[in-house]
């Protein structure tokens, strides 16, 4: 059977050559597929064609993804076109109906797209949120299909009325964090938080709440890793004794998470938290919030505690139990560990996935 034609769009910035993660994620999409990547970064390889990152980044980004997509279209000619989101799907959109291209488009939903301009980076980007709605909705019902990460992000998707296409995690490569065997859960009261700094992921609500736990646990201790626009909540722990980072390598952040009880997860949207995988694998307990797809991947009682978003009172009294009730760490940490295979696969297993969702659209 002829390999499809595929066209890759994404906003993802890479640096090229790829590292051998990445690698393995493209080279098996290569072997079962023709593969053109357009996104953003610098340096070569033939499959890819990058637009360089240049001040105010973004926005320039997006005003010259509609011609980048169509001249691919004209140049590649593509069977399918696979959107990272709807915005990139909508670049994607107008580029095809601009050429008259027969491509398909199938649209990958990783989260929940309204909250780019509601919940992420300045409160200015809220002036746009009407036109980004509107763009990125338009952009979801003209595709031929979608892929969804998670039972959240495929329920979105529903709403609009047609089911996706498939519905699986984007491969990750977890070597460092499957390399070394999982360690005890440490007797010493201390909790881990790791994302970005940024208003969906409930940064404030996570301090409030670990003033209350820091208060009742004796010797508690939190460990935050992260780095964004919300940069002052981190200093403002930071000068309460909290250990910030803004960022660790694989390899650092398993070993932080064997050196805590649990990992914190307060997000008020996730599509499928990848950082909860990573602590399943190192049989961490996950405290998280009850939104997005965290209920998808975190099962209270099960691998983790689930408490409401927003709620700082409920949050510190789930993360105290796991600090301090002999046995429910340790407990929920071995269900973690149970729990995750049903979140792992190869980059053959996922080249697959996606080859039978452009398959799905051609027929």
């Amino acid at each position: 059977m002829t390999r499809p034609k595929v066209l890759f769009v994404g906003r993802t910035r890479y640096r090229l050559p790829l590292a051998e993660s990445l690698a393995r994620k493209w080279d098996a999409l290569s072997e079962r597929m023709d593969v053109r990547v357009l996104a953003s970064g610098t340096g070569s390889d033939p499959r890819f064609r990058l637009l360089p990152p240049r001040r105010l980044d973004g926005p320039r980004f997006y005003a010259a993804l509609p011609f980048a997509v169509a001249r691919e279209l004209r140049e590649f000619r593509p069977d399918a076109i696979v959107a990272e989101s709807p915005y990139e799907a909508a670049a994607a959109e107008l580029a095809r109906r601009a050429a008259r291209s027969r491509a398909q488009l199938v649209v990958e939903v990783h989260g929940d797209w309204r909250t780019h301009t509601r919940l992420y980076g300045s409160r200015l980007r809220r002036l746009l949120t009407p036109a980004a709605d509107a763009l990125a909705g338009w952009a979801v019902r003209r595709a031929d299909a979608h892929r969804a990460v998670s039972g959240f992000t495929a329920s979105l998707v529903a709403a609009t009325g047609r089911p996706p296409a498939g519905v699986f995690t984007t491969y990750s490569d977890l070597a460092s964090f499957t390399r070394e065997p999982v360690a005890p859960v440490p007797p010493a009261p201390r909790a881990l938080f790791v994302g970005v700094l940024e208003r969906y992921k409930n940064v404030e609500t996570l301090a409030a709440a670990w003033r209350l736990v820091a208060a009742r646990v004796p010797g508690a201790e939190l460990e935050l890793v992260g780095d964004g626009t919300l940069t002052a909540v981190a200093e403002g722990l930071a000068r309460e004794g909290v250990r910030w980072r803004r960022r660790l390598e694989p390899a650092e952040l398993s070993a932080a998470l064997d050196g805590a009880r649990a990992l914190l997860l307060p997000s008020a949207s996730e599509g499928l938290p990848r950082v909860a995988i990573e602590a399943f694998v190192r049989g961490r307990a996950v405290v998280g919030a009850r939104a997005g797809g965290i209920p998808d991947i975190v099962q209270d009682g099960r691998n983790g505690l689930l408490v409401e978003p927003g709620d700082a009172a409920a949050l510190a009294a789930a993360t105290e139990r796991v600090l301090a009730e002999p046995g429910l760490a340790e407990r929920l940490g071995r269900g973690a560990q149970e729990s995750a295979p049903e979140w792992l696969s190869t980059p053959e297993e996922y080249a697959d996935r996606v080859l039978a969702v452009v398959r799905s659209v051609l027929r």
